[in-house]
């Protein structure tokens, strides 16, 4: 079994059944602490959850050796997840991805019985080829999913999305103006702060309903 590194933000009783575990990971181009990655679990801990952040192994390699490398094929990234939530047995316990990290962990879900998916900017299709779309499992999803997409991200733009087939299990938000970080140019008069804590607003929301 893989050593795994964790960072927690929230209670430091991760134990604690009364609290929500949220486990939270990357996308495939930087850490699990960025400022993105940081403000999330940060102001997700302070209102009471319990965030666990790891990094899949590519990303830890990159970290350690400094030398960029692509991310690893899906089975590999699957079975990391699912090492992931095996040595988390708390319940209610969501899982929550950054674009690559999110995509994983819908195409887990259902099998891990988890509380619900979150997903920060879903890769839909690559950017420039709305053809290629990665949407076949979200069809039928049977685990609430809640999916926060910028209006401007090239992996899927409202105009593309309103047209996929997705379960009703899933959710889409909208980030006014908002691109694959859910950052909203500086002339739209709108902020990344703002589009972030609105957010955060729809996480609670969610797991608020999910979890009743």
């Amino acid at each position: 079994m893989t050593s795994i590194h964790f960072l927690q933000n929230g209670p430091e009783a991760t134990l604690n059944t009364n609290k929500v575990t949220i486990l939270f990971t990357h996308g495939s181009g930087a850490p699990m602490d960025t400022d993105f990655m940081n403000y999330f679990a940060e102001k997700l801990g302070n209102q009471g959850h319990n965030i666990i952040r790891f990094e899949f192994p590519f990303m830890a390699e990159r970290r350690t050796t400094g030398k960029k490398r692509p991310p690893d094929r899906a089975p590999k990234l699957l079975e990391f997840w699912q090492q992931v939530i095996d040595q988390h047995p708390q319940r209610p316990l969501y899982i929550m991805g950054k674009s690559l990290g999110g995509r994983m962990a819908s195409m887990i879900a259902d099998e891990m019985n988890v509380t619900g998916t979150i997903c920060l900017g879903y890769p839909f299709h690559p950017p420039n080829k709305p053809e290629n779309t990665r949407t076949a499992h979200l069809e039928n999803a049977k685990t609430p999913c809640l999916i926060i997409q910028g209006t401007r991200d090239p992996f899927g733009r409202p105009d593309e999305v309103e047209h996929y087939s997705l379960s009703d299990k899933i959710r889409v938000y909208w980030s006014e103006n908002g691109n694959h970080n859910l950052s909203p140019r500086k002339k739209s008069g709108r902020t990344d702060e703002q589009n972030w804590s609105e957010a955060l607003a729809v996480i609670n929301a969610f797991i608020n309903e999910t979890n009743s």
